[in-house]
Formats: C-alpha cells, sequence, structure tokens
C-alpha cells in the first residue's frame, strides 16, 4: 500500500502472548477498484451507511467491480467482512440464483453431468439466472466439456465478448487477435496480417503478450476477417475469454548466447497445449531461456525459467492493480514433468477457485498455502491426480478452433449482424480520426466538428 504496516512487523509473524495479530485492514482511502476509483471506505460505506446486502448491491451502488471485474473478488471479501462485523448473515453463494460457491457448483455439474443452464438451474438453483451465474457456469460446462462457446443454449449464457468472439471497444467496435504462439511468427504470416489490417482499414498494436491486435472491425466484418486469417493458418487467441491468453519468450537457446534452454519451442508447446482452456479468470505464461528473465515469467500465472538443471516452474504472479512476483513451485523438472505439474496446477485451480479470481489470491488463500499445493500435484496428497491429468487431456484431445467451426457453420455466422432486421446495413454511427498514420476512434469534439468519416464498407480514414 506504499505506507507503514499497522503495527510492529514481527507481530504479524509471531504474535506474542496469544495476542491477536494486527489485522491489516485495506486504509478507507485504499483504491479497490482501479477503474472506477472506488476505495475501501466507499465500500463499507455502502454496507454500513446505504444498507446494502451483498456484493451485487455494492456495485450497483458504488460501481465497484462494475468495469472490468478483476476486483470484484476483493469487493466480496470487504463486504463480507462488514456484514459479518454488523451481525449480519453472510451468503457465500454465486449469486441469488445460487447458494454454492463456484467451486461447489463445479463439482456439482461434474459429478451430476448436467450440461446446460436449464437443468442445472432447476437442480441446483432457482430463477432464470443474471450475468453473475450464467457466464460462470457457461466457464464450468466449457472447461468440463469443451464444447463451442456458440453451441445451442451456451450462446445464451456468455458475457458480450464471447457471445461474438471478440472484444468490444468504447467505440462499439470489435478487436480482432490471432492466436501467435510463443510470439513466433513467419514473414509470410505478418504479411497476412498487414495486408487484412489494410484492407479493413484496422489499427494495428504489438501487444505486451507477443501479439499484434488489430482494432476497429464492425460486427459484420467479423467473419470476412476471420476467413481471411483462418484461411493463413491463424486461429483465435482468445483475448475475448477467460482462458489462456498468452505465452510469452524470449529466443533462448536458439540465438541468445546467454540462453541454455529452448524457450521459445517450450513457449510454442505450452501455447498449443493450454490453448482454449476456460478457467475462472485470463491465464498468462512466460517462458525465460535463462536467469536474465527476458521473458518477465515471474510477472505470469504460471511462470518457467530455464536452468543447466532443466526447467524451474513459478505460479501465481501477474500484474494488474495488485501486482504478485510468482513463487517457486519446482526445480530442475525436465519437460515431461514440468508439463505435468502444470497440468494439474492448473485444473485443480479451474475447480477449486472462486469466479474471477486470478491464481495469485487463490494460491495465497489455499488451506495450507502453496507447500499444500505442492502436495496436491506432486505427492497426490488429495487422490486426484490420475483425475486431473484425464481431465487436462480431455481438453486437449476436444480443442477445436472456435473462429474456424464459426466459420462452417451458417447458423452461428447469423449473429454477426449490426441490425437484426437490416442485415446489409453496417452500423453508421462509428467513427475515426487518423493519428500516427492510424485511425482511431474520434472523440466527441471531433464528432460534433465533422472532421471524421463515417464507417462504411472499410474503416476510411481522413489525413
Amino acid at each position: 500500500m506504499g505506507r507503514a504496516l499497522g503495527g510492529d512487523p514481527a507481530a504479524y509473524l509471531m504474535p506474542s502472548d496469544l495476542a491477536p495479530a494486527p489485522q491489516g485492514d485495506l486504509p478507507a482511502d485504499a483504491i479497490v477498484c482501479s477503474c472506477n476509483g472506488v476505495t475501501a471506505g466507499t465500500v463499507r460505506d455502502a454496507v454500513t451507511e446505504h444498507d446494502c446486502a451483498d456484493a451485487a448491491e455494492v456495485k450497483a451502488c458504488t460501481k465497484a467491480g462494475a468495469a472490468c471485474g478483476s476486483c470484484f473478488t476483493l469487493v466480496k471479501k470487504l463486504v463480507a467482512t462488514e456484514l459479518a462485523a454488523s451481525g449480519k448473515e453472510v451468503s457465500n453463494g454465486l449469486c441469488e440464483h445460487f447458494s454454492f460457491t463456484r467451486a461447489q457448483l463445479f463439482d456439482a455439474v461434474r459429478v451430476s453431468g448436467l450440461k446446460t443452464f436449464t437443468a442445472i438451474v432447476e437442480r441446483f438453483g432457482t430463477g432464470r439466472g443474471c450475468d453473475i451465474c450464467k457466464p460462470a457456469l457457461a466457464s464450468i460446462l466449457a472447461s468440463l466439456y469443451s464444447e463451442h462457446v456458440m453451441a445451442g443454449e451456451l450462446a445464451t449464457m456468455q458475457d458480450t465478448n464471447d457471445h461474438v468472439m471478440a472484444n468490444i471497444q468504447r467505440d462499439g467496435s470489435y478487436s480482432v487477435v490471432p492466436r501467435i504462439p510463443g510470439g513466433e511468427i513467419t514473414p509470410e504470416g505478418l504479411v497476412v496480417i498487414g495486408e487484412v489490417a489494410r484492407d479493413f482499414g484496422l489499427y494495428t498494436k504489438i501487444t505486451g503478450g507477443q501479439r499484434i491486435d488489430l482494432f476497429g472491425a464492425r460486427l459484420d466484418q467479423l467473419p470476412d476477417i476471420w476467413k481471411r486469417l483462418v484461411d493463413a493458418g491463424f486461429e483465435s487467441g482468445h483475448a475475448y475469454g477467460k482462458s489462456l491468453r498468452t505465452v510469452k519468450s524470449c529466443v533462448g537457446s536458439t540465438w541468445c548466447r546467454y540462453g541454455v534452454q529452448d524457450s521459445v519451442g517450450m513457449a510454442v508447446q505450452l501455447e498449443l497445449r493450454y490453448r482454449g482452456l476456460r478457467s475462472p479468470h485470463k491465464l498468462k505464461f512466460g517462458v525465460s531461456g535463462c536467469a536474465r528473465e527476458c521473458a518477465e515469467a515471474r510477472g505470469k500465472d504460471i511462470g518457467v525459467i530455464a536452468t543447466e538443471a532443466g526447467w524451474n516452474l513459478y505460479v501465481g504472479g501477474n500484474g494488474g492493480f495488485t501486482p504478485r512476483h510468482a513463487e517457486l513451485f519446482a526445480e530442475g523438472l525436465d519437460d515431461d514433468a514440468l508439463l505435468r505439474a502444470i497440468d494439474r496446477f492448473l485444473m485443480f485451480y479451474i475447480r477449486t477457485a472462486d469466479r474471477l479470481q486470478r491464481t495469485a489470491p487463490w494460491a495465497a488463500e489455499y488451506e495450507g498455502g502453496l507447500e499444500a499445493l505442492k502436495a496436491v500435484v506432486f505427492e497426490d496428497s488429495l487422490g486426484i491426480a490420475e483425475d486431473l491429468d484425464r481431465a487436462m487431456a480431455s481438453h486437449i484431445d476436444a480443442y477445436e478452433d472456435e473462429w474456424a467451426a464459426t466459420l462452417a457453420d451458417p447458423e452461428k455466422l447469423k449473429r454477426f449482424q449490426s441490425f437484426v432486421n437490416a442485415p446489409e446495413v453496417a452500423d453508421p454511427s462509428l467513427a475515426y480520426v487518423a493519428e500516427r498514420g492510424q485511425a482511431r476512434p474520434a472523440t466527441a469534439e471531433e464528432r460534433s466538428s465533422g472532421a471524421v468519416f463515417i464507417g462504411g464498407t472499410t474503416l476510411a480514414v481522413r489525413s
């Protein structure tokens, strides 16, 4: 928090004479939701002064967790703590329609074998569902059965991004992110992406995960864009999903004089192994070819660093609002042992984490901490190792590229229309101006001045 501890540092680790350790509660002015600038004090006041009865009501009242959602787990904890302090009953249920936690609901669905929201809510919940439980159950079903996100009833459960397999942007257009495993791409691949961006007037940006993001696509353009990308050998990068995003890598021993292992080869192997794996939150990996750590692996959910003795595995790192360094999980693993450890760690995380909970807080809060997780993965302390292995093998075998499957299905393609009653009409509300040689969304002032072009067949840019 950038401030002094609220007590003697030793008291946090070794309280004396049975005295309770300092609680370390977030100060009232600590920012909880960086998207909307909501503090911990505001969240607590929503409970004590505005009678909000749960995290959903606090979100509606304060907007905490209403944007990217990454802080919502913390919001829930603050609300639960405040409700308990007020003597009120605290529910750990997923939402008003399910009294189960996400982990409990995952097990219920897995054991029952139910595959539709209708059947699940009839047996385990009430009502018709909401924007919390439907996407959560969509993720659970995708993790268990690897069905297409737009197959049957699943399509009605997805959030905005998954529903059209693209990230919606601030102006209502969408971004397109083809997968580039390990950041490795051929010159021919670069040419195809460049030609697609040029022909559709898209803004291009190299991402922090070693991919190329194409911005400004209209809804009706997405199938045409992906048809060209899929024909060129690209597949969905799942930038829209709570799933594996990227596996960042350095060039490793292939080129670098310091590299001791083939980090690019391992990064590509990991990305192709775990692509499309749906989880409680996004997953990011990094693979470095030596201890110089050019791929910043220790800032990722899964970090792999090469040594002369093998691969060192780190888990539970992330950037974002609360940056965390990944912690050492195992040392000197060969390729097979590394994959097996990651398989089990990820599958156990998917089964037991809370909704929108990254690996870092999940590992920190797991009973017994990192040592207990090591026992699950390496010693099979819960007797579920073979089950976790089978689950991951099932995911790998069942994987299919979501966009390739969509292009082959006329029914799914019907969703990509700006207007249901006028399928041939493009969205006329998109407006762009030129900046640094590319198109960007026009501001309100620029729209009112008339110094823009409205998006037509391609996104025209005025220089």
